[in-house]
């Protein structure tokens, strides 16, 4: 008699485990009665595209001189005077002819002008020109993270664009979705743009980043084919296509001989909320019904025979407490 292999051992504890989860369900189906109570959680809600054009197209916030910063200083003429200084924790450059000046919270302008007067004020140049170049803005960052090829931190001197910054990360990983949300200090709600394959569309959402911007590329959805399909697991939805009910059976390498087609289950989570669409995927084949799109994490459930007398017992419930099950198996 040959030695039962590893494969043939695991299948046996799966269905095992099916066995003893279709009995208890026949048992106990009080146990499985739908979703849980309401709560006002908001996880998995949708989230509107951003349609604000006071927020897609604003104007970068006023550049004003801050610690860290490091400032090349120079007066027309008085090459003694240029100088490049870094400015210091509480927001003073020392500075040739005229010792400490508090640069910080000002703008390059209002700065220039407060240089030029202590430079008068001072006896050492009467008509002094001013200017002050940035040369280094180490706590002007935005940060790009999620399905990114590398999440990094980059330099923002006055504004970049969301494409610039998807670039500088490397570009989008094949998981990433189009849809890209940016976390902005002061606004109150999340800026979320769709990238789409249009490029006239992706250049409406190529928007302007600022400083202390947080940019996440969020990951691709999957939906699961459980049940009575001979090849159960996820499938990862293409950010370019939809996913057709159809084409999640050609994916799972179709159904096995037990399988009742008619009582195909889709079941859909939004949000705290679950639910059951029931599809006669028999009609979807011969044409006689619509072929549905799929959603991110839905579960599409064929049961076997074996599976029906327990969904005839338990309900909606049973389908859930099934679908769990063979997540945790199969998936």
């Amino acid at each position: 008699m040959q030695p039962t292999s590893n494969t043939s051992r695991g299948n046996l504890f799966r269905l095992a485990g099916l066995l003893l989860l279709v009995g208890f369900c026949l048992l106990a189906n009080a146990q499985f009665n739908g979703p849980g109570a309401s709560t006002s959680s908001q996880l998995n809600q949708p989230v509107p595209l951003t349609t604000d054009a006071s927020i897609l197209n604003a104007l970068p916030p006023d550049f004003k001189l801050q610690e860290g910063d490091v400032l090349a200083f120079h007066v027309y003429a008085v090459a003694e005077f240029n100088s490049s200084v870094r400015v210091s924790a509480d927001g003073t450059c020392q500075l040739p002819l005229i010792g400490l000046v508090h640069v910080q919270g000002l703008t390059i302008p209002q700065a220039e002008n407060l240089v030029a007067k202590k430079l008068i004020d001072a006896g050492m140049i009467r008509d002094p020109q001013v200017t002050i170049q940035v040369v280094e803005a180490p706590n002007r960052v935005a940060t790009i993270i999620g399905e990114v090829r590398t999440p990094t931190v980059f330099p923002v001197l006055g504004q970049r664009r969301l494409i610039d910054a998807i670039t500088l990360a490397g570009g989008l990983s094949p998981t990433a979705s189009h849809i890209v949300t940016i976390h902005r200090p002061g606004v109150a709600m999340p800026i979320v743009v769709d990238l789409g394959t249009d490029p006239a569309r992706s250049q409406q959402a190529d928007i302007p980043i600022f400083s202390g911007d947080t940019i996440v590329v969020s990951r691709v959805g999957v939906v699961y084919a459980l049940g009575g399909f001979k090849s159960q697991g996820q499938f990862t939805l293409n950010a370019n296509t939809p996913l057709t009910l159809m084409q999640a059976f050609a994916l799972a390498g179709g159904t096995m001989y037990d399988a009742d087609l008619g009582e195909t289950r889709i079941i859909r989570t939004v949000g705290t909320q679950r639910s059951e669409i029931r599809v006669d995927f028999k009609k979807i084949m011969r044409g006689h019904a619509p072929d549905p799109i799929l959603q991110a994490d839905d579960i599409v459930f064929v049961p076997t025979s074996l599976m029906k007398a327990a969904i005839r017992n338990g309900g909606f419930g049973t389908v859930i407490g099934l679908a769990s099950v063979l997540l945790f198996l199969f998936v």
